[in-house]
């Protein structure tokens, strides 16, 4: 039996397949940003089940006849693969949120770029550490892991076999108080280098009061800020290499929350 044979008899099973992949590619980073065509994501996920399909037929597996039964089952696996894909893009927005913040307290706050990716103005710097972090993740050939990932989970949690368990909100709670304990380690070396400045320049405005502190302060703050940020881009660098490998962490746990049994 040849594959095109052989995906006329399991359309229902590879439509579940493709109902997943979808899911993973809506969330997840790289995959799911705006600014990749909708064909795209649509034409990969496509591939990705033809792919998938041989390798994951199940003769016991039974499709619902009916069609709300067969409705629930593809919105199941379109969850699932939503979650999972939410589940590694999650670093990606602590990074945003450290940028706002650096933003606002090195003076920039001001300042945003047009990013297409989101589709909405996103911070300066939050946005070159998004860009940053992106380079690591294609670099360190993380997309791939991702990709390793998601074909484990379908032997993890087989089509129609997911189970949506009470822990499952726990686990998501988790990742996103990670978000913004992420956010503060990211921001850290730089408000507290912008804390101290701010002392300084308040102890210089109550010795000197004819200076005018806001016009040296602004200044002043945007140059130890960026100076700051960038000595410490290096262990930015390595911090990121340790977050991805809690990011997959954190599916797997998903996956283990999920899988039946």
């Amino acid at each position: 039996m040849d594959l095109f044979t052989l995906l006329q008899n399991q359309l229902g099973f590879f439509l579940l397949i493709f109902a997943r992949i979808s899911g993973i590619f809506t969330s997840a980073p790289i995959f799911g940003s705006r600014n990749v065509p909708l064909i795209i994501k649509a034409g990969l996920s496509l591939i990705l089940s033809y792919i998938l399909l041989p390798l994951l037929i199940q003769s016991d597996l039974a499709i619902p006849d009916t069609l709300l039964s067969y409705a629930v089952k593809v919105i199941g696996e379109f969850l699932i693969g939503l979650t999972l894909g939410f589940a590694c893009s999650f670093i990606f927005y602590g990074i945003q949120m450290a940028g706002a913040l650096l933003d606002t307290q090195i003076g920039f706050g001001i300042i945003n770029v047009f990013d297409p990716q989101f589709g909405q103005q996103v911070p300066l710097i939050g946005n070159f550490k998004y860009i940053l972090a992106m380079m690591v993740f294609l670099t360190s050939n993380s997309h791939h892991l991702f990709l390793a990932a998601m074909v484990y989970s379908f032997k993890t949690i087989p089509v129609t076999q997911g189970l949506f368990r009470p822990e499952l909100s726990e686990i998501i709670v988790d990742m996103v108080v990670n978000i913004f304990i992420i956010a503060l380690k990211i921001s850290l070396p730089v408000l507290v280098a912008l804390l101290l400045t701010d002392v300084a320049l308040g102890i210089l405005a109550r010795t000197m009061p004819q200076m005018n502190i806001f016009v040296v302060g602004v200044p002043g703050k945007i140059i130890v800020g960026i100076f700051v940020l960038s000595l410490a881009l290096p262990v930015y660098l390595f911090f990121l290499e340790v977050v991805f490998s809690e990011v997959f962490h954190n599916m797997y746990r998903l996956l283990e929350s999920l899988a039946p049994g």
